[in-house]
């Protein structure tokens, strides 16, 4: 059991809750997208998205972070109907455990009901952006327990060391290790968790804890994840999600840099494979924005536009050798991490600071529990 060491910091709040939701201006960044550019990737992403508000991959089915991520999107391009029924979707399918399945095909079929945990936290960070960028005090209190539940259910799965096990089984079991991108990704629902859960007066001093034991795994315990470093996500991630910020970011992705990033093109989604992909790109961009290097974001934002169709919509990659799109579709998700992206360069909507402001004091600190990762704390005066 943890001490009561919780550390409550805190998201900028939203300075009005009116009754109903804003609607704010469209991103633009200037000499790469205009509004309209920006508005017409949204519409690629509503254009897909099912009558029961399910938003899916290109071969049909849902995952619950793909989904959000594409809600999130609509929201800041100003498409609000269609991201409201995304959220809808969400709360309605929930389990009752607080999870969704893994996998579920177009019209609501159960593919694969394992749960993975990284999918569950993230309806945190879209509630939270929700509310950000609407001020919609009403929605955030519709959506709180939904939140609640789904964040009592990833945390079930965290060990003392304070990394998170990335699925449970449809038996019930718990993965037996815990990925780096994935439990990045969770510290950041969590910040949004305790942000929301603040907001609607129902603050959780045990999230706080385990948000902090879990950004120091993140920050300070690569021997806590499965090797995956072939991967640029386990590259940028713990930047981009908050657990790693200051000089330890600045080297961390200088580090990578020459390994994954191809200049001119993107970003590799593989260190060792001739594949650029954006939506890896435009998180790359996220993560650049969020520690303050705006000139690289901008330069690798203008770069991925290779990918835009001319509809609005993005190829999800580009095999460099082959000279050809890889693999051949166009995704929501990377629509969507286009558009969050343009946000956060063009400080547009009142959710475009979400991924500089995932980051607090909590993973240069000491960990909740020491004794559990093996860390010795200074003795304080």
């Amino acid at each position: 059991m943890r001490d009561s060491q919780a550390r409550v910091v805190s998201f900028p709040r939203p300075a009005a809750t009116p009754a109903r939701p804003a609607a704010g201006p469209v991103p633009a960044v200037p000499g790469i997208l205009t509004a309209d550019d920006v508005r017409a990737t949204g519409e690629s992403i509503a254009a897909i998205q099912e009558e029961s508000g399910a938003i899916g991959w290109p071969d049909g089915h849902t995952d619950a972070w793909n989904h959000v991520e594409c809600a999130m999107a609509l929201s800041a391009c100003g498409l609000r109907g269609p991201a409201r029924r995304a959220y809808e979707w969400l709360r309605t399918t929930q389990r009752a455990d607080g999870s969704w399945p893994k996998q579920t095909a177009a019209g609501g079929l159960v593919t694969d009901a394992a749960t993975e945990s990284n999918q569950v936290a993230y309806v945190a960070v879209g509630v939270w952006h929700e509310l950000l960028v609407t001020r919609d005090a009403d929605f955030a209190r519709q959506m709180w327990p939904t939140v609640r539940r789904a964040v009592d259910f990833v945390l079930a799965l965290q060990t003392p060391r304070g990394e998170i096990a990335w699925e449970r089984t449809a038996g019930g079991t718990p993965a037996s290790y815990a990925l780096l991108t994935g439990c990045s990704s969770i510290y950041q629902s969590l910040r949004c968790a305790i942000a929301l859960a603040e907001y609607v007066g129902q603050p959780q001093p045990d999230w706080e804890l385990a948000a902090g034991q879990l950004g120091h795994a993140v920050a300070n315990h690569p021997e806590a994840f499965a090797d995956k470093s072939l991967f640029s996500m386990d590259w940028y991630y713990p930047v981009l999600a908050g657990p790693v910020r200051g000089s330890a970011a600045a080297a961390r992705l200088a580090a990578g840099w020459p390994e994954f990033v191809v200049p001119g093109l993107g970003v590799r989604c593989v260190r060792d494979e001739p594949w650029v992909t954006g939506a890896e790109t435009c998180e790359l961009v996220l993560a650049l924005e969020a520690t303050g290097d705006r000139g690289r974001a901008l330069k690798l934002f203008g770069h991925i536009q290779h990918l835009r169709d001319s509809d609005g919509a993005y190829w999800t990659g580009w095999q460099f050798e082959n000279e050809a799109h890889f693999p051949a579709e166009r995704s929501s998700w990377t629509a969507a991490a286009v558009i969050l992206a343009a946000d956060a360069l063009a400080a547009a909507t009142g959710g475009s600071g979400l991924f500089r402001d995932a980051a607090d004091a909590g993973a240069a600190l000491p960990p909740a529990d020491a004794s559990a990762c093996g860390c010795t704390v200074p003795a304080t005066s």
